[in-house]
């Protein structure tokens, strides 16, 4: 196996371990604190603040994943209707936007942690200054950046034609067709 092979799927199993991480965390957090409020009549003050913390980490890093994984639902219907070079094309400018947006974004939400850190607000039930939690932000939006500029790369090299969406109408039509639910595809690169 080559060694960007090997350092590629270090990572996304990186990244799938920490995604999993966070969710068992996030659910043990509700579960002992249901437990101790219903059974014990104690509450955990800081535990909402720290499911919340996780759930953003959740989304944050999910998004990138869900690019990875071909997850995100997109409207795609003009550019199945054009020939394959044209839907090339415009999968290629799709993804270079994508790339800017999260760029953008990345850039806004490194200022964004830094001002935070710099005024030095303290969570509230946490004894942490709110900018460490908030840091999922430009990490989540690097990660997207990582991915929208490998569906780029992989579009201007000729090894895909688009970005890989979900195809919800394909999978309701084979279901349809089979009378039971369709098998989810392997979208993975």
């Amino acid at each position: 196996m080559a060694s960007g092979s090997l350092r590629r799927n270090a990572f996304e199993r990186l990244e799938e371990g920490l995604i999993a991480f966070l969710l068992a965390v996030m659910t043990l957090t509700i579960f002992v604190q249901v437990i101790a409020r219903y059974v014990f009549n104690y509450s955990f003050v800081w535990a909402l603040e720290l499911v919340g913390y996780l759930f953003a980490g959740l989304i944050f890093l999910g998004m990138a994943y869900g690019v990875r994984v071909g997850a995100h639902i997109g409207i795609d219907a003009l550019v199945k209707s054009l020939r394959p070079r044209g839907a090339r094309i415009a999968g290629g400018i799709a993804a270079a936007l994508c790339v800017a947006y999260a760029a953008i974004v990345l850039v806004g939400s490194v200022q964004y942690v830094m001002k935070i850190q710099s005024i030095g607000i303290m969570s509230q039930d946490l004894p942490i200054e709110q900018w460490i939690p908030r840091l999922v932000l430009p990490v989540g939006y690097l990660l997207l950046l990582i991915r929208f500029a490998q569906a780029l790369f992989g579009i201007v090299t000729g090894r895909a034609e688009g970005l890989r969406l979900a195809d919800e109408a394909a999978d309701a039509l084979q279901m349809n067709e089979r009378g039971a639910p369709a098998a989810e595809p392997d979208r993975r690169p």
